[in-house]
């Protein structure tokens, strides 16, 4: 599966789904090799997507284990990859415990899920799927029984270490939120904003604090260093330079989130598009 060297992270709640058809034909148009649905979608949720499309891949970034079931997540699979063949990426993630009541030894949980994936009357193969992955033993996981890892909300300096996890062939492909605002101090409240939720999350903040930030950083909403670090804001061709740290550190793909922007962000991905290429 040919990602590319940059797509686009979006979810339905800031593009609405009404608007999945020219989202995805502008993220084909523009020249990126993915487009990630976020907010724990199921795989029928991708099929607008898909159909408006002639040649990107389409992503789950990432489907939530608490709240699928495995054997219907592979017939939806084989569904969708029959009509779209080589297109489809079931990206898969455990969540967090603050999240769910049902959340219970992730690494075990995971390995169940992935069982049922392959145990399925028409498996998901290995190379179609990747795992949401932060800490080294689900990337280790990740790389064992996937195509790779997809992280979200981390430095450059955790993608050098998901690598050096991940060793050379797996597929390690980070997010990269971003606020395309030249003001600084209005870009950071927008940050901000969208970070609350992360910096609220054990997961996060325990890989953050293993990557070059400590709790001063955390508290408070986010100190500048770490906003504008996983944040980046600025001109297009400034978030661009922030993406290739993440190459540069070991990416294979980085996907760029556009935040503070409601319904097809246009202007801000066709600006991101033209700065990456």
């Amino acid at each position: 599966m040919e990602l590319g060297r940059f797509g686009v992270w979006t979810s339905y709640r800031s593009l609405g789904e009404e608007n999945a058809g020219e989202a995805a034909s502008l993220v084909e148009e523009l020249g990126f090799g993915a487009l990630w649905l976020g907010g724990s979608p199921q795989l029928p949720a991708l099929r607008a997507l898909l159909s408006a499309t002639e040649r990107i891949a389409v992503a789950t970034g990432i489907l939530n284990v608490w709240q699928s079931d495995a054997v219907q997540v592979a017939s939806d699979f084989a569904q969708l990859n029959g009509n779209f063949p080589g297109r489809v990426l079931l990206g898969i993630g455990i969540g967090h415990p603050e999240n769910t009541s049902r959340y219970a030894k992730p690494l075990s949980s995971m390995r169940a899920f992935l069982d049922g994936l392959d145990g399925a009357g028409s498996p998901v193969p290995r190379e179609a799927r990747c795992l949401a992955a932060l800490a080294p033993k689900m990337l280790a996981l990740s790389a064992e029984r996937s195509l790779g890892a997809h992280t979200y909300f981390m430095p450059p300096d955790h993608t050098r270490a998901a690598r050096t996890a991940l060793g050379p062939e797996s597929l390690l492909a980070p997010e990269l939120a971003c606020v395309l605002d030249e003001n600084a101090e209005s870009a950071r409240a927008t940050a901000r904003g969208y970070a609350k939720l992360y910096l609220g999350l054990g997961n996060y903040t325990r890989n953050l604090l293993r990557h070059g930030f400590s709790d001063d950083d955390i508290d408070g909403g986010g100190s500048d260093r770490l906003i504008d670090t996983i944040v980046p804001h600025g001109t297009a061709e400034q978030v661009a330079a922030a993406a290739s740290e993440h190459l540069s550190a070991g990416a294979d793909h980085v996907c760029v989130q556009t935040v503070g922007v409601r319904g097809v962000p246009r202007a801000e991905w066709t600006a991101l598009a033209a700065a990456l290429t």
